[in-house]
């Protein structure tokens, strides 16, 4: 199933405040170092979901450039049994700051069916630009990588929003600025392959593309407790539909309080 840990990076990212409110504030209050959470990607032509393959997200606490940052590391593999269909080993990496979690540093390294695609992309925030192997580009205040902004969004407060608010982004990713936004749908309970919970959803607003359509079709759930911890993915495709799950984790900052039960 091509591309599935960025269809995992941009529906995660897609929650976060517009610039000129709270958008450059925020305080990091969700996750801290050690934190790994991992998801199984299920693919789906005729309504049956087959194991495509698996996500994991690990959080460590370094040093760049002499400034403590969170490293986050993203990766994503598909499953050996269907390597020969089409093979998927992806690598991101963003060091982003401990305070403003805004990102210094963002990495990509993916190899999608013998295609290969490898960014180095540097944020200078006091000239508000991005510099890649490409050349260097202006970015708005407080921009966001596909794999920062998923941690950056974790640390909002929903209870700002009521249903069918729609919140604005920007992302930088490709040499290309996105402004896009997502619509937030409410509180709901949610069963998954790891148990039920009570979860917070949203649906992002998608540029159409080689693998999703446009509009508002895909659902993102994330966990209705302090942690808020990305729990399920569901969304048509070009040819079929995915289902992403939470199946485990580990170092979370909090008790999982919005786990009722386990399957």
């Amino acid at each position: 199933m091509k591309k599935f840990i960025l269809l995992l990076l941009l529906a995660f990212s897609s929650i976060q405040l517009s610039a000129g409110t709270d958008f450059c504030g925020i305080v990091n209050t969700t996750f801290s170092h050690g934190e790994n959470i991992t998801f199984k990607v299920f693919y789906s032509v005729v309504g049956f979901f087959v194991d495509a393959g698996d996500a994991s997200f690990t959080v460590n606490r370094t040093n760049l450039n002499n400034k403590p940052v969170y490293n986050i590391i993203g990766i994503g593999n598909s499953n050996p049994k269907y390597d020969w269909i089409f093979k998927v080993r992806d690598r991101y990496e963003s060091f982003i700051d401990t305070g403003t979690l805004r990102p210094y540093k963002f990495i990509r390294n993916v190899d999608e069916g013998g295609y290969k695609k490898y960014e180095n992309i540097n944020f200078d925030h006091s000239k508000n630009e991005a510099v890649s192997q490409h050349g260097t580009y202006k970015v708005p205040p407080c921009i966001q990588d596909v794999l920062s902004s998923i941690y950056y969004a974790r640390n909002i407060d929903f209870n700002k929003y009521k249903p069918g608010d729609k919140i604005p982004f920007n992302m930088f990713l490709d040499d290309e600025v996105y402004n896009l936004y997502i619509r937030y749908m409410g509180k709901e309970i949610i069963k998954t392959r790891y148990g039920k919970f009570r979860a917070i959803k949203f649906k992002p607003m998608l540029i159409k593309g080689t693998i999703f359509e446009g509009g508002e079709k895909m659902a993102v759930w994330v966990s209705d407790d302090p942690n808020h911890i990305p729990l399920r993915i569901e969304s048509p495709i070009t040819v079929g539909s995915v289902k992403v799950d939470m199946m485990s984790y580990k170092n979370l900052r909090y008790p999982i309080s919005s786990l009722l039960s386990v399957r």
